[in-house]
């Protein structure tokens, strides 16, 4: 039973039924970078009260969208197939939250699954198909990410590896992303640093990875 019944027949109320509690869809996105335990959620989700944790992890199970694997001698949760269905629709809902983005305040943090469903919904796959192979090292807020893109394929990791280009990017780098700063503005006013390599690739990058802002 869904923790809020509206009374209706359809199904996008029988769908905010499953999904629409607080913290239920970002505990979904975290979910579809990778398997967690429950202190890997808790700690992603670092304002979640443990109760409510507690209680959307049951009901989620409960309608079928995730489950609990053992994985090396622990308990992790991951999406079902159900569940994985969710992605697009997560991945939508990411786009059209960009419009309204702002920067970050003081207190939001920028996490690396945030960031890595970040980067699969600003990425184009079109334009990847038609650049050579990149792979990039980005320090985006408190995520440390490698970011692989050979062709239309999309692979993000958490940690550090041999990469062409890497970055650190400050409060500002949704500008690159939509496409308001031009890379080389960006590394100008230093919302982008270039740690190493070469720094043309920033350009690559801006190409592949891009929302379009309100």
């Amino acid at each position: 039973m869904a923790a809020r019944d509206y009374g209706q027949y359809s199904g996008i109320s029988r769908a905010v039924e499953l999904v629409g509690e607080r913290w239920a869809l970002l505990i979904i996105r975290d979910l579809l970078v990778g398997p967690r335990r429950y202190g890997e959620l808790a700690s992603g989700l670092a304002r979640i009260p443990t109760n409510i944790l507690a209680a959307r992890l049951k009901e989620l199970q409960a309608a079928g969208v995730i489950r609990r694997a053992p994985r090396s001698r622990v308990i992790v949760y991951e999406l079902t197939p159900y569940g994985r269905e969710l992605e697009p629709v997560v991945l939508a809902l990411g786009a059209w939250g960009f419009k309204a983005l702002g920067d970050p305040r003081d207190e939001q943090v920028i996490t690396p699954d945030s960031m890595t469903i970040d980067l699969r919904t600003a990425f184009r796959p079109v334009v990847a198909a038609q650049l050579p192979p990149t792979a990039y090292g980005a320090r985006l807020g408190g995520a440390e990410l490698v970011i692989r893109v050979n062709g239309s394929a999309l692979d993000v990791t958490r940690g550090g590896g041999d990469v062409d280009v890497a970055f650190a990017a400050g409060t500002g780098f949704r500008r690159l992303i939509s496409g308001e700063l031009a890379p080389e503005r960006a590394i100008e006013t230093g919302v982008v640093d270039v740690l190493h390599g070469r720094r043309e690739l920033l350009d690559r990058f801006a190409e592949t990875f891009h929302l379009a802002a309100a």
